[in-house]
């Protein structure tokens, strides 16, 4: 029998009826089913998940594989079991609950053939509002440093390996965790491996939220997630040395997985789990939150876990019930700059000093710091053309802090703020600039605008430049207006600042080009 390309494992856990579309995305995949195994461990299902994997597996003998076993109480182990019995040149997790788009397996296999690619991520889109971190999949990159990209923030299990580096160094998922076994395994692969590289060009994966949020991670209770947090931790400081490359991965932890121990939800939990969390997030913060980590945290999150580690229960709490209740306190004003007013700023009480609570460097500057994740063409509400461009903000707290408004103008064009939608790792600003707006006025010679982004802050308004998607991503649009052609281009400047460059279409310019294209004689080159 021919060695398939590559293995799809999926462990398996009461997912019907999305466990249905997951399998119809895996055998129709455009790879073929001659190059396709999928190997589906049954975890102890008992809502007709197992029927549902026997009569895939009848259907289609010779691809679709399954496995029954006791329920484990998480995926660590179905995935192991999976793992052991893949066959292909490649291997590639999904959950259960989840689908692939119909051409990903062939895009990626053939993409980390061409690169020599160990670990390959195609994009991830969220289904149902999944929250799905997209830094990672802002361009294709054939190569991707772990500690110089946003890949720290996407570790999940979600990928393709090369299946000769899982077997070389052993990696399997740790039984003991059942929440995160898929962190360790990836960072550990993606140590290893030769080559990371990103598809950004197609639809990859659906990460799907289920209505229920029967989804293990869902269902964690707190001090599971604790000490899950505490695992990765570990094994993060057990395989990097101390500096900046540890520093950019446990940043990542720092932001979610720990940050989440604290949100709202800790409010409801008795005295004991808090106290609990708390100690165990203080821990956390004591042994391993550098001055480098801290510094790049948002301001909620380093407040909540400062107090965690340096003051008492009653003073968290306090904390957290400030926004809750009345989101981020008013910045008060020093000598030495902007800082946000928590319980326990400015007496010392938390254990914390001042620049815990500093929100300053240049506050509306600060805020306004966005970078470019996608521009695209489109048509508005109006039937007007439009530019709609999507940026990122390191800040969830921008819209609240921007008491003053955000405004953003590509040269003297002024455009419109569509959205401002935060999450826990920072802001995403959708905006747009109407064609004929770009068009009015503009130079015989053309215009090259920059896009910038106003934010007012306690009356002090401050422009900042939109940085530009790196490598830089060129888009074109051609438009007519009062009978005269123009052609609108949206890249990157030296500076690596987002610009609109407006320049008609002239018979001139039509001839130049027509010139480069064709040789003396008129006669094209073939």
């Amino acid at each position: 029998m021919t060695q398939p390309d590559v293995t799809v494992v999926t462990a398996v856990y009461n997912t019907m009826p999305d466990l249905t579309t997951c399998l119809t995305s895996l055998v129709e995949q455009t790879i073929g089913l001659d190059r396709l195994e999928v190997v589906a461990v049954d975890d102890g299902s008992t809502d007709g998940s197992a029927e549902e994997l026997d009569r895939f597996a009848a259907r289609y003998p010779g691809t679709v594989k399954v496995l029954h076993q006791p329920n484990s109480g998480g995926p660590a182990a179905p995935s192991n079991r999976g793992l052991e019995q893949a066959t292909g040149r490649y291997v590639f997790f999904i959950g259960s609950d989840d689908h692939l788009g119909p051409e990903a397996l062939e895009r990626m296999v053939a993409a980390a053939d061409r690169w020599g690619s160990d670990v390959l991520l195609g994009r991830l889109v969220g289904v149902n509002k999944r929250y799905v971190h997209q830094a990672i999949f802002a361009t294709t990159q054939p190569d991707v440093d772990l500690f110089a990209s946003a890949l720290p923030f996407a570790l999940s299990n979600t990928k393709l390996f090369r299946r000769e580096l899982v077997e070389k160094y052993g990696l399997r998922f740790p039984e003991d965790m059942p929440v995160g076994s898929d962190q360790p395994f990836t960072l550990e692969a993606c140590l290893r491996a030769g080559r990371i590289s990103v598809l950004a060009d197609y639809d990859y994966y659906y990460a799907v939220k289920r209505a229920n949020s029967s989804n293990i991670t869902y269902r964690s209770t707190h001090v599971a997630r604790l000490g899950c947090a505490e695992r990765i931790v570990a094994f993060v400081a057990a395989h990097i040395e101390p500096g900046e490359r540890r520093d950019a991965v446990l940043l990542r932890h720092f932001t979610w997985e720990i940050a989440k121990l604290v949100q709202a939800d800790f409010l409801k939990l008795d005295r004991t789990t808090q106290e609990r969390v708390r100690t165990g997030v203080g821990r956390l913060v004591t042994e391993h939150l550098t001055e480098r980590i801290r510094r790049a945290l948002p301001v909620t999150t380093r407040v909540r876990l400062g107090v965690a580690a340096y003051g008492s229960l009653a003073d968290l709490v306090a904390v957290i019930r400030q926004d809750v209740r009345h989101g981020l306190p008013q910045p008060v004003l020093r000598d030495d700059g902007w800082f946000a007013r928590y319980p326990g700023f400015g007496d010392g009480r938390c254990g914390l000093s001042d620049d815990w609570y500093e929100i300053t460097v240049s506050m509306s500057k600060w805020l306004a710091r966005l970078e470019t994740m996608a521009v695209r063409w489109t048509v508005d509400g109006a039937g007007e053309r439009v530019v709609r461009i999507t940026a990122r903000g390191p800040h969830p707290d921008l819209a609240v802090l921007a008491d003053g408004g955000v405004a953003v103008s590509a040269g003297r064009t002024a455009g419109t703020v569509e959205s401002i939608e935060a999450d826990p790792l920072g802001a995403t600003v959708t905006m747009s600039f109407r064609a004929r707006d770009l068009l009015a006025g503009v130079k015989p010679g053309g215009e090259r605008r920059v896009v910038s982004v106003t934010v007012t802050r306690g009356g002090d308004a401050a422009a900042t430049p939109v940085r530009g998607p790196y490598p830089s991503m060129v888009q074109r649009s051609v438009h007519r207006e009062d009978g005269r052609l123009h052609v609108i281009t949206s890249s990157t400047n030296r500076k690596g600042d987002l610009v609109l460059v407006v320049f008609p279409v002239t018979l001139r310019r039509m001839m130049t080009g027509l010139r480069r294209r064709l040789p003396i004689g008129g006669k094209k080159q073939s």
